[in-house]
């Protein structure tokens, strides 16, 4: 751990979000998939986040990430016989994703991880300038 526990704390957030816009747009690249088979198509990505609240005595505080889990909801049936990938009955199964939900999800992980950077910017910035009080 750093003297300096922003640095810390901002890291844990740039790398939270970080994977939040890499799950965001893995959604966003297999939202137009189809499988034939409903069990095999795309599920939806979401990273789990946790705050880590940090106390006198312990190392560090931030962001955790707990996880990436796959969305339960079921995927959408169209009906296309027309298409080789379809099953028996003509169907073929997409992912359940909404495009502008996950564009909301990437504009925000965006903004979040450019504040971020500002108090990264900023703390360090500060830093130099208390070390050239002294001069």
């Amino acid at each position: 751990m750093s003297n300096f526990r922003i640095f810390d704390i901002a890291g844990s957030a740039l790398s939270a979000q970080s994977l939040r816009l890499n799950t965001v747009a893995s959604n966003l690249a297999n939202a137009d998939s189809v499988s034939g088979d409903a069990s095999k198509v795309y599920k939806a990505r979401m990273p789990v986040f946790r705050a880590e609240p940090g106390t006198e005595g312990t190392a560090t505080a931030g962001v955790q990430v707990l996880g990436v889990v796959e969305s339960q909801a079921d995927a959408q049936k169209r009906y296309e016989p027309g298409n080789p990938i379809a099953d028996a009955q003509g169907y073929v199964y997409a992912p359940n994703i909404n495009t502008v939900e996950e564009m909301v999800n990437m504009i925000s992980a965006s903004r979040s991880y450019q504040g971020s950077v500002e108090v990264m910017n900023t703390a360090k910035d500060l830093a130099l300038r208390t070390l050239n009080l002294g001069k």
